[in-house]
C-alpha cells in the first residue's frame, strides 16, 4: 500500500505533519479530514518530488492570492452560503467546510473565491477578513454580520440569517425582473414588426404608387416619408442612438447624475411604487438582519445606506445617521426627511418604545413585500392591454396607410 507525506492544519491553526498509509490519494485526504484537519500538501512517499494539492493531483497547492477578476452572481453568493451553514451547523470546522466546498463541481471564477476563502482561513485569517478581499461578491452587509457572527461565536446562524435575508432579496428582484419580461417582448416584437414593414414593405409599395401616379392619401406620404428616412438614414440614427445611449449611462454614473435620474424614478406614475417598496422593504429586511445580528446602530445604518439602491433614499439615510450621532432615535430624523412614509416611520417609532426594533423592521419588510406584490401585478394588468393597444395602433397605421392608397388608385381605375 503506498505511503503518503502530508502537510495539514488543524483547527487551532497550528501546522501538523506526519504519514500515512492509504490504498490511493482520495483515501489519504479522507483521512486527514478525519483527524479534524485541513490538507494542505500530499506526497505520494517520502521522497516524491511532486506535491498535490487537495483539489487535484500533480499540480502544487500554493498559498498565493489569486487574481480578483472572478466573482458571484447573488443566487452563486446564497447557494454557498446556505451549503457553508449546513455544513458549520453540522460540527464541522471552517477550514474543514470550506475545503469540502472547494472541491464541488462549480465554475472556475467561484472555486478560485472558495479555494482563497479556504487558504485564508488556513493562514490564520477570520473569515469575515477573506470576505473583505472580494468585495465585488461579498458586500459589506455580509462581511459585517459575518463578524459580528464571529464575534459572538455563532457564525452558522448568522449565516443562516444571511441565507434568508438574499432569499427575500432575491425573490423580491425577481418579481420586478419577471414583471418587465412580457412587456419587453411586446415592445422587442412589434418593433421589429414595425421596423421590416417600414423598411422591406412599404418600398414595394411605393414602387407600384409610382408608377400608377395618382395621388396619395395623406397617411400613406407620411408613411412612404418615414420610410425613406429609416432607409437613407437608418445607420446613421442607430449611431447616434448607441452614442446617446452611452452618455446618458456614463452620466447617470456620476453621483449627480445618479440622484437625478432616481429622484425621476421616484416620480414616474405607478413606478414609482414599485421602485418604493423595493428599497424600503429593502431597508427595513438588511436593518433588522443588521441589528438582529449584533451590529450597533450606526453601522448598520452605514452598511443600508450603501445597499438601499437609490441615491435619494440613500442621502436620507446618511441625513438620518448624522442626527442619529448627535442622539436622536432613528424614527424621527427618517421622518424629517419627507421621504420616508410615516406608516414606516410610524412603526418603527413603536419598535423604538417597545424595544424591539428587530420585530418592528421584520413587520415592516413584510408590509412592503406586500405592496412590492401588488404593485407589480398592478404594473403588470396595464401594461399589458396599454402595450397591446399601442402596437395595434401602430401596426394599424401601417396597414390603413397602405390600404387607403389602394383604395384610391382601385377607385380611380374604375372610373
Amino acid at each position: 500500500m503506498p505511503t503518503y507525506t502530508y502537510t495539514a492544519r488543524l483547527a487551532s491553526g497550528d501546522k501538523k505533519e506526519g504519514t500515512l498509509e492509504a490504498p490511493d490519494r482520495q483515501a489519504a485526504l479522507i483521512q486527514i479530514e478525519r483527524m479534524g484537519a485541513v490538507p494542505v500538501v500530499l506526497r505520494e512517499g517520502a521522497g516524491a518530488g511532486a506535491e498535490t494539492s487537495p483539489k487535484s493531483a500533480g499540480k502544487r497547492f500554493t498559498l498565493t492570492m489569486p487574481p480578483r477578476a472572478a466573482r458571484m452572481n447573488m443566487r452563486d453568493v446564497l447557494l454557498l452560503t446556505g451549503e457553508l451553514s449546513d455544513l458549520l451547523a453540522s460540527g464541522m470546522t471552517l477550514g474543514h467546510a470550506l475545503n469540502t466546498l472547494s472541491r464541488r463541481d462549480t465554475d472556475a471564477g467561484q472555486t478560485t473565491i472558495i479555494t482563497s476563502l479556504r487558504d485564508e482561513i488556513i493562514q490564520g485569517s477570520s473569515l469575515s477578513d477573506a470576505l473583505r478581499k472580494w468585495p465585488k461578491t461579498f458586500s459589506p452587509l455580509y462581511v459585517s454580520m459575518v463578524r459580528a457572527g464571529e464575534a459572538s461565536g455563532l457564525l452558522a446562524e448568522s449565516l443562516t440569517r444571511l441565507r434568508t435575508h438574499y432569499e427575500r432579496v432575491l425573490e423580491a428582484r425577481e418579481k420586478v425582473s419577471m414583471a418587465m419580461i412580457y412587456p419587453a417582448i411586446i415592445l422587442l416584437m412589434g418593433g421589429a414588426t414595425l421596423i421590416f414593414a417600414v423598411a422591406f414593405v412599404v418600398p414595394r409599395f411605393k414602387a407600384i404608387f409610382a408608377e400608377l401616379g395618382s395621388t396619395l392619401p395623406l397617411p400613406t406620404r407620411i408613411l412612404i416619408k418615414l420610410s425613406e428616412i429609416m432607409i437613407n438614414y437608418g445607420v446613421i440614427i442607430l449611431i447616434a442612438a448607441v452614442v446617446i445611449g452611452i452618455l446618458i449611462r456614463n452620466a447617470v454614473r456620476t453621483e449627480k447624475g445618479k440622484l437625478v435620474w432616481h429622484r425621476m424614478q421616484l416620480r414616474l406614475p405607478i413606478f414609482k411604487h414599485i421602485i418604493t417598496a423595493n428599497a424600503f422593504g429593502h431597508f427595513a429586511r438588511t436593518l433588522g438582519a443588521l441589528l438582529n445580528n449584533g451590529v450597533p446602530v450606526l453601522q448598520a445604518l452605514g452598511i443600508v445606506e450603501e445597499t438601499v439602491g437609490n441615491a435619494v433614499i440613500a442621502n436620507e439615510i446618511h441625513e438620518a445617521r448624522e442626527r442619529v450621532t448627535d442622539g436622536s432615535s432613528i424614527s424621527g430624523p427618517l421622518a424629517a426627511g419627507k421621504v420616508f412614509p410615516p406608516l414606516l416611520t410610524d412603526m418603527l417609532a413603536v419598535g423604538e418604545e417597545s424595544g424591539d426594533m428587530p420585530g418592528a423592521l421584520a413587520h415592516i419588510a413584510r408590509r412592503y413585500d406586500s405592496d412590492l406584490d401588488r404593485s407589480v401585478k398592478v404594473l403588470t394588468t396595464l401594461l399589458e392591454p396599454i402595450l397591446m393597444v399601442g402596437m395595434a395602433v401602430l401596426v394599424g397605421f401601417v396597414a390603413i396607410a397602405m390600404l387607403m392608397a389602394v383604395f384610391d388608385i382601385t377607385s380611380g381605375l374604375n372610373v
